[in-house]
Formats: C-alpha cells, sequence, structure tokens
C-alpha cells in the first residue's frame, strides 16, 4: 500500500474518526477531536494485508532479528509482518504476568539479538518507551520503533529522542489532515483547528 492511499484506508474503515463538534473523552480525561480506533482494521483483510506489506517495506532495510509487538493491540501487526519477514516474534506486555515465570517478554529474545517494536497507535509514546525499556532490560538491541498511525504530539518526539530510539510510522496525524482537506473530507480551517488542538494540549 502506497503511503498516500493509507489515510483513506483509515478514513473509509472508520478507523480514525474526527468530531470537532462533540469531542472525545480519551481514558485520560483529554478531550479530543479525534479518535484512532486501529483494531477496527483486523477485521478487514484486504486492508490489514495492505498496511502489514507497508510496515515490511519500512523494517525489512532495518534488517532486524526479531519483531516485537506491544500487548495488545500491536500483536495481530508484529505476528503479520514476522510472518512475511519470515522472522522470530515476541510481544511485551503492558505488565508481568502475576502468576508462573511473571514473564514480562512473551516469546523467545536472546540477549544482543536486533529487534523492531511495532505499535498500532502512538500518542504519548510513553507506553511505547515502557516496551523498549523491557526489550533492552531483557538484552535486545531495539533498531527502532514503528507504529502505523502517530498523532505527532510533541512531547511524544521528545521522549524518542531522550531514549535515543528512531521512531517510523506509516501515517500521521498531519498525514490524515492534508489528505482529508485534498479531497474534499474536511474544512482547511477545521483541520488547523485540530492541528492547534494538538500542539496545545495539555497531558495529566
Amino acid at each position: 500500500m502506497a503511503s498516500a492511499s493509507i489515510p483513506a484506508a483509515l478514513w473509509d474503515s472508520r478507523a480514525v474518526f474526527f468530531r470537532p463538534e462533540e469531542p472525545f473523552t480519551w481514558a485520560s480525561g483529554i478531550k479530543s477531536p479525534i479518535y484512532c480506533d486501529n483494531r477496527l482494521l483486523i477485521s478487514r483483510p484486504d486492508v490489514r494485508s495492505a498496511i502489514s506489506d507497508a510496515f515490511v517495506e519500512r523494517i525489512r532495510p532495518m534488517a532486524p532479528q526479531v519483531i516485537a509487538g506491544t500487548a495488545t493491540a500491536g500483536i495481530p501487526w508484529a505476528a503479520w509482518i514476522a510472518e512475511r519477514l519470515q522472522l522470530p516474534m515476541v510481544y511485551v506486555r503492558s505488565l508481568a504476568k502475576s502468576h508462573g515465570r511473571q514473564n514480562l517478554i512473551e516469546g523467545e529474545l536472546t540477549p544482543g539479538q536486533s529487534v523492531v517494536l511495532v505499535e498500532d497507535l502512538i500518542s504519548t509514546g510513553k507506553s511505547s518507551l515502557a516496551a523498549v525499556d523491557a526489550l533492552r532490560e531483557a538484552g535486545g538491541k531495539v533498531l527502532a520503533v514503528t507504529g502505523l498511525f502517530h498523532y505527532n504530539f510533541p512531547q511524544a518526539h521528545d521522549v524518542f529522542t531522550r531514549h535515543q530510539v528512531p521512531c517510523h510510522t506509516l501515517c500521521t496525524l498531519d498525514d490524515m489532515l492534508a489528505w482529508a482537506v485534498t479531497d474534499g473530507k474536511m474544512a482547511s480551517q477545521t483541520a488547523e483547528d485540530i492541528r492547534t488542538w494538538r500542539q496545545n494540549v495539555s497531558f495529566p
């Protein structure tokens, strides 16, 4: 899937939904004109296959030895990517299990192996970096974080820079807004209002 067609796929699947006149309330309490639910895409074989191919095109040149997914939404994408690249896959829990071996990382990761971490959505970057830290503590060499959609919050870019891990995404909020305006789906002033909200949002 060409990068230009990803915004269209997200829009048509209603995975990314804009409602500036009636903002959504995120779990954090933030009022947002946009809501992203990429989990809808796993039920669309055509879209998920094309997006998986786009991930592979981005990740293959990095030559990782392992593909890692974040629990839970990154797991299916990591699985499809690992299958296409014929690589081992692991996934990182948000919390270690409270029983058994109390694993934080599921699957086999050998110290020294290079890893690309796959996310479906990146907002503040904190959950991604928690997974990066877990992989590094297990001895993995994290080459990059790759995501399907990135809000492009300034705070997130600062977090990735401080932790010295590259972040690559298939589609950003800015890509989405530019496409929506060009395609006549959104007024340019609405897009500008959303960019202003993004720049000024205050996280708890």
